[in-house]
């Protein structure tokens, strides 16, 4: 039923909860996993005086990004699973959605961070977002409450 798996991650222990769910299912169905990340938005550039600095930070963040999805990708590949790695700019619910769609995945597994609804009203959360407005079915783990 499962044929692959899109996985976004944002570097953290959150995003990585979900990762012992997503390595079950794709034992079970025999899956490809995609992994994403999504690196900062080019609108930071405005929040800087100096784009110079921009240009710096985002680039930082870049190469931090391309780092982290290598070590995860070589451990997934150690274990034996099938994985793609992508790395993208642009707004995290979006992207997310769109990656799921031009991957043409089955199934977008995410953690969420467990927040009361207060908090989710007033911050936003980029799974809520994925959840409401993706075609593609959804998994999501709840790591934690913060």
């Amino acid at each position: 039923m499962y044929k692959k798996i899109l996985v976004p991650l944002d570097g953290s222990k959150t995003a990585e909860g979900v990762l012992p769910h997503v390595k079950a299912l794709a034992y079970s169905e025999a899956a490809e996993i995609a992994l994403l990340n999504i690196a900062a938005n080019p609108a930071q550039e405005f929040a800087f005086e100096d784009p110079a600095i921009a240009a710096v930070t985002v680039a930082e963040q870049s190469q931090k990004a391309v780092t982290y999805m290598d070590k995860i990708t070589k451990e997934m590949k150690a274990a034996g699973f099938k994985v793609s790695a992508h790395l993208r700019e642009g707004s995290p619910a979006n992207t997310i959605i769109k990656m799921a769609e031009e991957l043409n995945v089955d199934i977008i597994a995410m953690s969420t961070h467990g927040r009361s609804w207060p908090a989710n009203w007033l911050i936003g959360s980029v799974a809520e977002r994925v959840v409401r407005h993706s075609r593609i079915p959804v998994m999501m783990i709840r790591v934690g409450k913060e």
